[in-house]
């Protein structure tokens, strides 16, 4: 190979490279699910799309340069799983993922234990929404529930696209009927 030709080599691959970067950061990016709290809807070992355009791209907020802000902001919807910042955790931002269970300006009471949304009346903030695990009682991967602030939310999880089980071995963990799937 020509220097010439290495060097069109090195240039495209970095172009790809940071190409990558930006649409990972401002499009789309992979979470995997680590722990029960979600199914059967998100099994352990699940590797997740996760649509960082479906809120509105974020901008700024929690501990950046700039005011929080949304690129062309859309509503959160009751039932939405949503990714997230780990609001408790600013250094290794760890991305959490719980459904949308009120929106801002829901009452939201608990009943033996289950979560209940019986009217519109102004008792949250109005930038805050109520998440929470499916199974609450043994989710190990995110907080079982409680308000998230809207500049916390990356996303609208999309599609799972690859499952693994983590404890089998690589060659026999694969999920195959698990690839692939619209949420």
């Amino acid at each position: 190979m020509s220097r010439r030709n290495l060097v069109r080599f090195l240039l495209a691959l970095a172009v790809a490279f940071v190409l990558m970067l930006v649409f990972r950061t401002t499009g789309v990016t992979m979470c995997t699910i680590e722990g029960d709290g979600l199914e059967p809807t998100l099994m352990n070992g699940d590797h997740v799309l996760v649509n960082r355009w479906s809120y509105g791209l974020r901008i700024g907020g929690t501990d950046k340069l700039f005011s929080y802000g949304r690129l062309g902001r859309q509503d959160v919807k009751r039932g939405d799983l949503i990714a997230f910042e780990d609001p408790s955790d600013s250094i290794n931002r760890r991305m959490l993922i719980c459904r949308c269970k009120a929106l801002p300006g829901d009452t939201v009471s608990t009943e033996e234990g289950m979560v209940v949304v019986p009217s519109l009346k102004d008792c949250a903030d109005r930038d805050y929404y109520w998440v929470e695990s499916l199974h609450s009682g043994n989710a190990k991967d995110a907080p079982t529930q409680g308000f998230i602030a809207e500049e916390y939310i990356i996303g609208r999880v999309c599609m799972v696209v690859y499952s693994r089980d983590t404890e089998e071995p690589v060659h026999r963990g694969w999920r195959y009927y698990r690839m692939f799937i619209p949420l």
